[in-house]
């Protein structure tokens, strides 16, 4: 229920993780504790997958795209050391990365559990056919969309889903992004985009207050564009598993809301 940016490991965090079979991580820089909390683990045989390593030379570094407000970096003095990438953590947005990452903890899980093996196969093979067949959905939508760009008045962790279909975007700022204040630079950029493009959708993630989107819209020419909310999974509450949130119904959310973007 924490946004993975902000999210601290309390003790018995820690321990959990520590005591597991089994533990999943992003591996970005938002996983920072991680390392420490696998290094206190207290069960010698503890497996863990790192989602970044497991993608290898698919994951992407942030990019600042044309128009967006960059973070301003704090400098310290004597600083000498050349900086390494920041990646785009935002990994499970993606379905091609899905079916690749669904592949490795099945059979992680099949080395653990060696006598319900054939089970774990089978389930994940009937589940990267689940994400194929939206994965293709996508696909045909863009296809014959009337638009080929999306705005987002907001953070943007979206780059590897939009990537995956070759669509172009503009934003605010990028996915990790601690800023929630656009400047007047980026509200008139991305309005006047919104103007060139003649984009009738404007995007923001989840739980968004959407001021900086309806700010965006409210200097357009025509001031009438739709205020629509992409689901990023940053945040999925306990209440929510429990109500039957699913990664796939998130994932067809996101494309009904997207195909309103691309095509009305």
């Amino acid at each position: 229920g924490v946004d993975l940016h902000s999210y601290q490991p309390m003790a018995e965090d820690i321990a959990k993780v520590g005591s597991a079979d089994l533990f999943v991580y992003v591996g970005g820089e938002s996983d920072g504790w991680v390392e420490d909390a696998l290094e206190e683990a207290t069960n010698p045989n503890l497996k863990s997958i790192n989602l970044l390593e497991e993608l290898g030379d698919s994951v992407k570094e942030e990019e600042v795209k044309e128009g967006m407000q960059a973070e301003e970096e704090e400098e310290t003095e004597g600083e000498s050391e050349e900086e390494e990438p920041e990646y785009d953590e935002h990994v499970w947005l993606s379905l091609k990365n899905a079916k690749v990452l669904v592949e490795s903890i099945s059979k992680t899980l099949q080395e653990i559990d060696t006598v319900n093996a054939k089970s774990y196969e089978e389930n994940a093979t009937a589940y990267i056919g689940k994400l194929d067949r939206l994965d293709r959905q996508y696909e045909e939508m863009v296809q014959s969309a009337t638009f080929d760009t999306v705005l987002f008045g907001d953070r943007f962790p979206f780059r590897y889903l939009i990537d995956d279909y070759h669509l172009n975007y503009y934003a605010a700022f990028v996915g990790c992004s601690a800023e929630t204040e656009a400047s007047f630079e980026t509200i008139t950029f991305l309005s006047a985009k919104v103007d060139e493009l003649g984009l009738n959708s404007i995007l923001t993630i989840e739980n968004s207050d959407q001021k900086i989107a309806e700010t965006i819209k409210q200097n357009t020419k025509n001031k009438n564009q739709n205020i629509l909310s992409m689901n990023s999974l940053q945040s999925i509450t306990k209440t929510d598993m429990q109500d039957g949130f699913t990664y796939l119904k998130a994932m067809q959310d996101n494309f009904d809301v997207l195909k309103q973007a691309l095509t009305e």
